[in-house]
């Protein structure tokens, strides 16, 4: 019997085509451009001398992150949040801080602070989970650039963390969700991983219709599925970074 096909043409269990080119912000400490169908994220990571307030003398580093999106990335232009929070960014941006901050040794970094940048070029859907995917490469980069010219210690990287979506959509739950299928799902779900297998971040909620056990350990296969295919790529990235 013939498996339905997504209306990409995509199996339940594949993700979009992924890419990730480093060094795209030469004058970044760390930064890529991360494709993932549709969507595409400039990320960039800055190492600088010193930590929040509360922070200053416990000897041990920060890692904090932004998050926005050109006015024109969905197709209709939207405002620029001038003088004012865009909720939604700032909710995003906490999630890529909380999940990069899961790879990084405060002890070793020592009172610096790395600043990850997530700008969103143009959005299909998952930008979140393509954000923290893309600002693991900047950061890891940053993080090797800043070793190299004695500013932290390779050793401050502890892992690595890349994050995908999941959810259901007429019934089935799908790898990797595109916004077609992200607007109409019944459960939509952010996860993001370390190498290893731990999770990091499980963002899920019922959109349309409430889900059971046996959806949520299907989502979190296919979430595992696919995040160890990131995070491949993501080191592959590196590789080809290194070579620069």
């Amino acid at each position: 019997m013939a498996v339905a096909r997504r209306h990409d043409g995509r199996r339940a269990n594949q993700s979009r085509p992924v890419k990730i080119t480093p060094d795209f912000v030469r004058t970044a400490d760390g930064s890529c451009l991360i494709e993932l169908g549709g969507t595409r994220v400039i990320c960039t990571a800055s190492l600088a001398a010193g930590v929040p307030a509360w922070r200053t003398g416990s000897g041990l580093g920060w890692v904090t992150a932004e998050y926005g999106m050109l006015p024109a990335a969905t197709g209709s232009r939207r405002n620029r949040p001038i003088g004012k929070a865009d909720s939604r960014a700032v909710e995003i941006q906490r999630l890529i801080g909380r999940t990069l901050r899961n790879v990084v040794r405060f002890d070793r970094l020592g009172e610096n602070t790395l600043t990850l940048d997530c700008d969103v070029l143009e959005a299909d859907g998952g930008t979140r989970t393509a954000a923290i995917t893309g600002a693991y490469v900047a950061l890891a980069m940053a993080v090797r650039r800043g070793a190299a010219q004695r500013r932290c210690p390779a050793t401050a990287l502890r892992g690595a963390v890349a994050a995908v979506s999941v959810g259901i959509v007429d019934g089935r739950a799908l790898l990797d969700l595109d916004y077609a299928e992200d607007s109409t799902a019944e459960v939509d779900m952010n996860i993001a991983m370390m190498r290893g297998g731990k999770f990091v971040e499980i963002q899920g909620s019922s959109e349309r219709q409430a889900f059971d056990m046996a959806q949520l350990d299907a989502m979190l296969a296919l979430a595992r599925r696919g995040i160890n295919a990131l995070l491949r790529v993501q080191q592959q990235a590196l590789a080809k970074g290194r070579k620069r």
